[in-house]
């Protein structure tokens, strides 16, 4: 028998902590000799020929200026082991110090883009700004991605996930592939 819920009334404010949207990436940016990082739990995949990705930067992140004024990024994606790394970055600003250094992570070239990728994460995805729509409330950036970089071991990385207030889980686990269920539309 399946198991059914009891269910209460819960703060729509909070629902994100629920319906997060995905792994926690890490943004390398560019911009006037000077490099960034920051770390971001909110985007998107919004499309997949060309793939764009879209995320949310606002105005007072120091990325911010950096991502407007080069138009171009890099979309890391680290693992759980990088959790200490992850928290950090998102806890500072890049105005003050050298991520980077800071946190020990190695800056390596990206092939079409101006930002670098970082070594230590398990994919890099370079990006080329395709739509921007910043309003007061809501920065949405829509990102195509013009080369990616991946590792090829793990198959399914120990990605992290971040559900509001300081609280992150970990994915990584198959639980279902196509294979098992033969009537699933591909």
């Amino acid at each position: 028998m399946k198991k059914k819920y009891r269910k209460q009334p819960y703060d729509v404010a909070n629902i994100r902590r629920l319906l997060e949207p995905g792994p926690v990436v890490l943004v390398s940016s560019a911009w006037q000799d000077k490099t960034n990082i920051m770390t971001m739990g909110w985007h998107m995949m919004i499309g997949f020929k060309p793939a764009l990705f879209g995320c949310y930067i606002d105005e007072s992140n120091h990325s911010y200026d950096m991502v407007v004024n080069s138009r171009e990024c890099v979309i890391n994606l680290p693992t759980a082991e990088l959790l200490e790394q992850v928290i950090g970055i998102g806890n500072c600003s890049g105005a003050e110090q050298d991520k980077f250094s800071l946190f020990g992570l190695t800056a390596t070239p990206a092939e079409e883009v101006a930002a670098p990728l970082i070594a230590e994460c398990y994919a890099s995805f370079e990006c080329r700004l395709a739509d921007a729509h910043p309003n007061p409330n809501h920065p949405l950036f829509v990102w195509e991605v013009v080369r990616a970089h991946v590792a090829t071991t793990p198959r399914l990385p120990k990605t992290l996930h971040y559900r509001g207030d300081g609280e992150y889980m970990v994915s990584g686990r198959e639980i279902a592939t196509l294979d098992r269920y033969p009537n699933q539309r591909r």
